[in-house]
Order: structure tokens, then C-alpha cells, then sequence
């Protein structure tokens, strides 16, 4: 009898255990083996906490906006950075006032409406970036050197995002086809982490528990 109680006991402990041990995991594991996939929101249903879920998910979509495809147009300087080792940008180039370069020097001179594919030059990258807005983004949106909590705090400031409101912070992220760009970047550069439709849910997600930013 007292043998039979102490196996199961033992069975008893051994699944709290087990249950903790998968309840902790969902918690800690805010990013995936794979850099360039998403989880999924219902990944996050295990996070009974709303406070700790909003942060698990904020920290998730981090993974997009700390990308290269991201960080390199919000530099904290007024040179904007390339390629995925995030150096600054040749030919050197800077914001001007609207973001657009400055005369002589305007990032249209190079970057067109589309994406162009280079051939035959023998450079190191294999295509020029392109799109009808390109631009340096706003000293105001600058994220480089900044940890994910402060990004997180920056992007919901209407003072620091462009005087967007949580419900247009959603739609930028998950509507703008120049943040699109970033999934399909031309050839010689890694896309941004899993897509556009999944950042939109994990932002929508963050926003309805509460849009709490990491610590």
C-alpha cells in the first residue's frame, strides 16, 4: 500500500513537474530556433498572465523590427546603414530634412520605384532597393543602439511615431507597402522574419493585451 502511494506520489510529482517545466518554457521561449520565422499568436495562449503574454508577443515581434530590413532605414545618425551586417551605407548619403537625401544627392538618384537586380557587375550586392517612398525614416523613429523595451515605448509615443494612435500603428505595420518592402527586399538580402500578415496579427495581439513593452 505505502509502495503503491509513493509511485504515486511520484507519477503526481513528476507531471507537476513536467507542467511547470512546459508552462516556464512557453514563457521563456519569446523567440523561435528559426530566425527567419514567426510564432504564431496562438503559440502565446499558454501565458496565462495578459501582462507577461503582451511582452512575450512584443518581444516576438522585435524580431521584425531589429531585422536589417528594419534597422538600417532608422539609424540614430543621418547616414542610413546597409546589407545585413548593418554598415553604413555607401556611397556615404545623408537624412536631409524630409528624409529623402539632399541636393545632388537624393535617394532617388539610385533607388527607383521598384527593386533593381544587378547583373554582370561583379559587386558584392546583387540588387539596388526600391520603392516610390524610399526614405530614411525620422530622427524621431531612430531604434538603432536602443534595447527592445525602449523600441517598444518609442513606437506607441505619438510624439515618436508619426502621431499614430495604436489602432494606426496596427494598420502601418500591418497594411504599409513600404514596411512590405521588407519581405520582399531584391535579390542578395534576406527577407524580415515570417510576414507581414503574421507581424499584423502579433501586433494586433499586443495591442488587445494591453500593449505592455518588455523590461
Amino acid at each position: 500500500m505505502r509502495m503503491v502511494a509513493a509511485v504515486a506520489l511520484s507519477a503526481g510529482l513528476g507531471l507537476g513537474l513536467i507542467a511547470v517545466s512546459m508552462a516556464y518554457a512557453q514563457v521563456q521561449n519569446t523567440a523561435t530556433l528559426d530566425p527567419g520565422s514567426l510564432r504564431p499568436v496562438s503559440s502565446f495562449a499558454g501565458i496565462s498572465d495578459q501582462g507577461e503574454r503582451s511582452r512575450a508577443l512584443f518581444n516576438e515581434i522585435a524580431k521584425v523590427v531589429t531585422n536589417p530590413r528594419c534597422m538600417n532605414c532608422h539609424p540614430a545618425g543621418d547616414s542610413p546603414h546597409q546589407g545585413d551586417d548593418r554598415h553604413v551605407h555607401m556611397p556615404p548619403i545623408l537624412r536631409g530634412d524630409a528624409g529623402l537625401g539632399v541636393p545632388g544627392m537624393p535617394c532617388a538618384s539610385c533607388h527607383t520605384e521598384r527593386n533593381f537586380t544587378l547583373v554582370g557587375t561583379g559587386a558584392s550586392y546583387k540588387s539596388i532597393p526600391g520603392h516610390p517612398r524610399w526614405q530614411v525614416a525620422p530622427i524621431e523613429f531612430a531604434w538603432e543602439g536602443r534595447s527592445v523595451g525602449q523600441i517598444c515605448e518609442q513606437i506607441k509615443d505619438p510624439n515618436r511615431n508619426g502621431g499614430r494612435s495604436l489602432e494606426l500603428l496596427h494598420d502601418h505595420f500591418a497594411k504599409d507597402d513600404l514596411v512590405a518592402w521588407g519581405w520582399a527586399p531584391g535579390e542578395g538580402r534576406v527577407p524580415a522574419p515570417g510576414s507581414q500578415q503574421q507581424l499584423g496579427e502579433l501586433v494586433q495581439a499586443w495591442i488587445d493585451t494591453g500593449a505592455l513593452c518588455p523590461k
